[in-house]
C-alpha cells in the first residue's frame, strides 16, 4: 500500500467509510473474553477477521491495549474478563530508578504475541490495511512512573522523566519496526496522557518523542496515525501536527469542528462518537442520532472521517455498532 495514494483516494471521496477503533467487541462474537483475548494471537486475528466481515471498515484496526508496552519493562497489570488491562503503581519512583531502566526485549512480554497477531489477521483480512496499535511515548512514560507522578514532574525533575521518555521511545520503535516488518500496514499511536498537558509541555514531553518515532519508523508504504482523546487537544494542534504524522485521531472530549477548522486541508481527522456514552451506554436510536448529528456538524469538511472517540468498550451492544454504521451509510449531506 501507498500511503500517500490511499489518503488522497480518502480525501477525494465523497461518502467515506468509517474508520472506528473497533475490536474489543469482537469477544462477543467469538464466546471469549477480554482475559482470553490478550493471551492469544490466534483469537485476536480471528475478532479482526469478525470485525472486518461485519463491517465496511476504512481499515482493520487491532487492540488499543495501552498495558502491552508497560508490562514488558515490568509494570504490574490488572487483568480482567469485560475490562480493557491496566496498569497498575509505579515501576521507576527516583532518578536512579530511571538512569538503571532498561529498555526490554520485545520477548518480555506480550509484546511478541501481539506482533503475531497483526501477521495473523494480515492472512486473513483483504481489501483493506491492517493497523496495529501502540502505545505513545508520553502516556507510556506516565505508566512507568505513574500518571499523576509524570506531571509532576514536568516541572519538578524534567531531566528523569526525559529519562525514562528516551526509553520508553526507543521501546517503540523497535516495536513498531517489529509490526511493520509482519505486515501492518500502519500503526495507531496512541498517546492519551498528552492530552492532559499543556500546549507547551506537549511541545517538550511528547512532540519530539512521537517524532522521533515518525522519523525512525515513517516509510511510503507505512501508515503512522496520532490518536489524542484528551480534552486540550484543540489547544495543542500545533504541536500535534510537528510530529509528523500521516492521519489524526481525536476522542470525544473535544468538538470535532474546531479540530476540522484548523486541521490543513490536506490532512485527515478522524473522530469522535462517544465510546462511553453511546457505543457502550446508549441505545441504538441514541447512538444513530449521536453518529447522524456529527457528520452533519462535520459534513463542509472534506477530509473528515468518522470514526469512535477512543477505543470502543468490550462489553458495547453488538446493536449499537451496527446502529453506528447504519447511520453512516444512510447519511446524505
Amino acid at each position: 500500500m501507498n500511503k500517500h495514494e490511499w489518503i488522497a483516494g480518502i480525501l477525494a471521496e465523497k461518502h467515506k467509510k468509517p474508520l472506528p477503533i473497533l475490536s474489543y467487541p469482537a469477544i462477543q462474537k467469538l464466546g471469549t473474553t477480554v482475559r482470553e483475548l490478550i493471551m492469544s494471537s490466534t483469537l485476536q486475528a480471528r475478532g479482526m477477521k469478525i470485525v472486518a466481515d461485519s463491517f465496511p471498515t476504512l481499515a482493520s484496526v487491532s487492540l488499543m491495549d495501552l498495558s502491552v508496552e508497560a508490562e514488558c519493562f515490568g509494570a504490574n497489570i490488572i487483568v480482567s474478563d469485560g475490562e480493557v488491562p491496566t496498569v497498575s503503581g509505579a515501576l521507576v519512583t527516583t532518578p536512579e530508578e530511571a538512569a538503571a531502566l532498561k529498555v526490554p526485549p520485545l520477548s518480555a512480554g506480550r509484546a511478541g504475541l501481539y506482533v503475531d497477531a497483526i501477521k495473523r489477521a494480515k492472512e486473513l483480512i483483504s481489501g483493506r490495511p491492517v493497523l496495529a496499535g501502540v502505545i505513545g511515548p508520553f502516556s507510556l512514560a506516565g505508566r512507568l512512573v505513574d500518571v499523576t507522578e509524570a506531571m509532576i514532574l514536568c516541572y519538578e525533575d524534567p531531566e528523569m522523566l526525559k529519562t525514562v521518555l528516551d526509553k520508553a521511545t526507543d521501546f517503540l520503535v523497535n516495536y513498531i519496526r517489529a509490526y511493520r516488518e509482519a505486515g501492518a500496514d500502519g500503526v495507531v499511536i496512541a498517546e492519551p496522557l498528552a492530552g492532559m498537558l499543556s500546549p507547551d509541555l506537549c511541545a517538550e514531553f511528547s512532540e519530539p518523542y512521537i517524532r522521533r518515532i515518525v522519523q525512525s519508523c515513517g516509510a511510503d508504504d507505512f501508515l503512522l496515525v496520532y490518536h489524542n482523546c484528551g480534552n486540550g487537544a484543540v489547544r495543542m494542534l500545533d504541536s500535534i501536527l510537528n510530529t509528523g504524522c500521516d492521519m489524526y485521531h481525536f476522542g470525544d472530549a473535544v468538538d470535532m469542528r474546531e479540530v476540522l477548522k484548523r486541521m490543513p486541508q490536506g490532512v485527515v481527522a478522524m473522530g469522535n462518537v462517544s465510546p462511553a456514552n453511546e457505543f457502550l451506554g446508549g441505545t441504538p436510536k441514541s447512538v444513530y442520532e449521536a453518529t447522524q448529528a456529527l457528520l452533519r456538524d462535520c459534513a463542509a469538511y472534506p477530509n473528515f472521517v468518522l470514526s469512535s472517540g477512543c477505543d470502543i468498550p468490550p462489553l458495547s451492544p453488538w446493536e449499537n455498532i451496527e446502529a453506528f454504521f447504519r447511520a453512516a451509510e444512510e447519511f446524505k449531506a
